[in-house]
Formats: C-alpha cells, sequence, structure tokens
C-alpha cells in the first residue's frame, strides 16, 4: 500500500515538475518552484529525486514515457497506414497549444549540455522516425502510397514538425495553427503521392 502510494506521489511530483518546467523553462525553474506548485516540501522532492538534476532528468523521462506510449499506441492500432499517419500527424502537431511543445523545445536547448536529456531526447526522436518509416513503408506496400526512400521522407517530414513547432511557440504570432497543420498536411501528402486532402 504504502509503496503503491509513494509511487502515485512520485507520479504526481513529475507531473507538477514538467507543468512547472514547460511554463518557466529548465533554467528559470527552482526546485521551490515546484515544491510549492505540488504543494510540498522542497525535502520531499529531494528525498524522492535526490538533486535538481535527476528530478529534472526524471521530470523528462516522465513526459517521454507518456510520448513513447502513445506512439505505441499507434504502433499497435489495426489501422490502416493512412489513419494512422493521421493519428500521428495530429498527436505531433505544433499547432494544438500544449505545455508538451514547450517542454521539449527547452529540453532540445538544455541537451546540448546534459547528456542525459540528450538521450532521453535521442530515443524519442528515434521511435518517432522508426513509427513514421514504418507507416510509410507500410502504405507504400499496400498502395496507399508512392515514396522512393521512406527514410528521407521521414527525415524530412518530422523536421518539418520540429521547425514549425520552434516557429509556433518562440514566435507565437507568425503563423496561424491552420496554416502549420496546412503546411504539415501538404508536405507529407507531397513525400507521398497523395492528395492533401486525404490528410
Amino acid at each position: 500500500m504504502s509503496s503503491g502510494f509513494s509511487r502515485l506521489r512520485r507520479e504526481d511530483l513529475l507531473k507538477t515538475a514538467c507543468e512547472v518546467i514547460a511554463e518557466q523553462g529548465f533554467g528559470h525553474t527552482r526546485t521551490i518552484d515546484i515544491a510549492r506548485a505540488a504543494g510540498v516540501s522542497q525535502a520531499l522532492l529531494f528525498y524522492h529525486f535526490e538533486t535538481k538534476e535527476r528530478l529534472f532528468a526524471q521530470a523528462f523521462t516522465y513526459a517521454a514515457r507518456l510520448h513513447l506510449n502513445a506512439l505505441a499506441d499507434i504502433e499497435q492500432s489495426t489501422g490502416t497506414p493512412l489513419e494512422r499517419l493521421r493519428t500521428l500527424l495530429r498527436l505531433c502537431s505544433p499547432a494544438i497549444p500544449t505545455e508538451g511543445w514547450r517542454l521539449w523545445i527547452d529540453a532540445w536547448s538544455e541537451a546540448m549540455r546534459n547528456p542525459e536529456l540528450e538521450e532521453i531526447s535521442r530515443r524519442i526522436d528515434y521511435q518517432g522516425r522508426v513509427l513514421l518509416r514504418g507507416i510509410i513503408e507500410a502504405g507504400v506496400a499496400c498502395g496507399e502510397f508512392k515514396c522512393e526512400d521512406s527514410d528521407d521522407a521521414t527525415w524530412r517530414i518530422l523536421a518539418l514538425v520540429d521547425g514549425l513547432a520552434i516557429q509556433t511557440h518562440v514566435h507565437a504570432k507568425v503563423l496561424s495553427r491552420r496554416r502549420v497543420n496546412v503546411l504539415i498536411r501538404t508536405a507529407a501528402a507531397a513525400e507521398l503521392g497523395i492528395s492533401a486532402e486525404k490528410l
């Protein structure tokens, strides 16, 4: 019972840490900020996580796990390649105003100096690429898509998504959400030889 409660408490603390970091950034977030937001003492935070760096890394791991679980759901879906592609593009869309993208963008910046964050972000990027490449290859195999190089197409589509995410969240008024979605759908459709209306 007590270990179950402790696990739930850790999950709650990590969820709160992600929310605070997404709002304030890794560089401006203090452990006292997270403790206050969670309604606990700093001592309890350090009891669970020992150091600020470990708390940050585990918070990002928690967010990464949620994202990887969502990717796994798409991978295990019985939908057609086109249906799975639609779901993946919706999941990754920077047009949806979520704290998740702010967290990822800040984590990418921190990852240049933090090996643990770099490893986690690289793993998430890799899983996303594997999933998209698999969807493209399945679509080509069943005749839904036309694509000569699934690996190149995967890199180009995801690079566009990441780049638009930065533009959307750093320069909030440059692009409308609708335009962001149109740009992504149009590019993905061109890569896969289908009409953008299908996406």
